[in-house]
């Protein structure tokens, strides 16, 4: 007898595990599926942004004593529209690089390209092309503000 209602423990019990397994499967899935949204709304926002155009330094190159605030600023102005399109075109290939993996490896997607740990679903939610964890994100980057001096370095 005790060993019948052991296996009828046993037997729930593995039942409760498969249940909650395909449940955290399904949960992955509309998570997934939740996160691909997200990246397909993304890219498209960037690529309907179309490039910021860098104007030229001189529009009229005959000029001669121009106003002289007018180079300095346009050459700032150039500096911002560069970057700008720079990290569009970064965090765009990061968005595809996203969709490809949650499209050939949607197991792996979620999990950090270093240590192979979860990335917390806020940090996936805010931004949900990352490849790492904090942690790992961290190392790569470094310490922060290592070179700023503070007021008792002058003593």
């Amino acid at each position: 007898m005790a060993g019948a209602s052991g296996g009828g423990i046993g037997f729930r019990i593995g039942l409760s595990y498969r249940l909650r397994d395909s449940f955290d499967r399904t949960m992955k899935r509309s998570q997934l599926e939740a996160h691909r949204k997200t990246l397909l709304a993304l890219r498209d926002e960037i690529l309907r942004e179309a490039a910021i155009p860098l104007e030229p330094a001189r529009r009229d190159p005959t000029r001669v004593g121009a106003d002289e605030d007018e180079q300095p600023l346009t050459e700032m102005l150039q500096v911002i529209a560069s970057n700008r399109n720079r990290n569009r075109a970064t965090e765009l290939a990061r968005i595809e690089a996203a969709l490809r993996r949650i499209d050939e490896n949607p197991d792996d997607f979620g999990l950090c390209q270093e240590c192979e740990e979860e990335i917390s679903e806020r940090r996936l939610a805010a931004m949900p092309y990352v490849e790492r964890c904090v942690d790992c994100q961290s190392a790569e980057d470094g310490p922060r503000g290592g070179t700023r001096r503070h007021l008792t370095d002058y003593r």
